[in-house]
């Protein structure tokens, strides 16, 4: 027989279900003498049941696929500087203090490690990840609307994001100052002096 759940499980919110079991993953990867974050031990440091993960994420991929997503909306904002040069330039400061982090790079390379193989991997990848890239697509939009010619987002992708993300996965801090702009000047071109 089941154990019934405890009243404290029954009164969580929708919200705060989510912000628990967020928790609960990156206490689970942060602490290296930890259990490994399956559904089962993320729902029991979470205090919710693994139904509800299931539930609501489908699969431990999908799961950390959204903590990640989460941590970058709230980490890397894209607020509108008034150009896309500086719109980007201030998402890509915004990306690179996070995987100055141990929580940014610990994150994404779980995600990279978690992901597996395959179309059917490529297709899951690219639909968890659809609020980052509107949010990006909105960067562009914005140029657009002023007249700016914004570059296509894979090139933004290729140029800006990758070389963040192959520095969290391996490891490899970014240089102490000017990278954001560094990496805004290759895509775009010299800024005008």
């Amino acid at each position: 027989m089941t154990p019934k759940p405890s009243a404290e499980r029954l009164r969580k919110s929708p919200e705060q279900v989510r912000a628990a079991v967020h928790q609960a993953v990156v206490e689970l990867l942060a602490d290296p003498d930890g259990a490994e974050p399956t559904i089962p031990a993320i729902a029991q440091r979470a205090g919710v049941n693994h139904t509800s993960i299931y539930r609501r994420w489908g699969s431990r991929e999908a799961l950390l696929a959204d903590v990640v997503t989460t941590r970058l909306e709230r980490d890397s904002p894209l607020n509108d500087t008034g150009s896309l040069r500086g719109d980007l330039t201030a998402w890509v400061r915004a990306g690179v203090d996070s995987i100055r982090t141990s929580e940014g790079r610990m994150l994404i390379r779980a995600v990279a490690l978690s992901m597996p193989a395959g179309a059917d991997a490529q297709a899951e990848r690219t639909e968890h990840f659809q609020r980052r890239v509107r949010s990006i697509e909105s960067i562009r939009e914005r140029a657009a609307a002023r007249g700016e010619s914004p570059p296509p987002l894979e090139e933004i992708f290729d140029q800006l994001l990758a070389p963040l993300y192959v520095r969290a996965i391996f490891g490899i801090d970014p240089p102490a100052t000017g990278y954001p702009e560094h990496l805004v000047d290759r895509l775009l071109g010299p800024a005008p002096r």
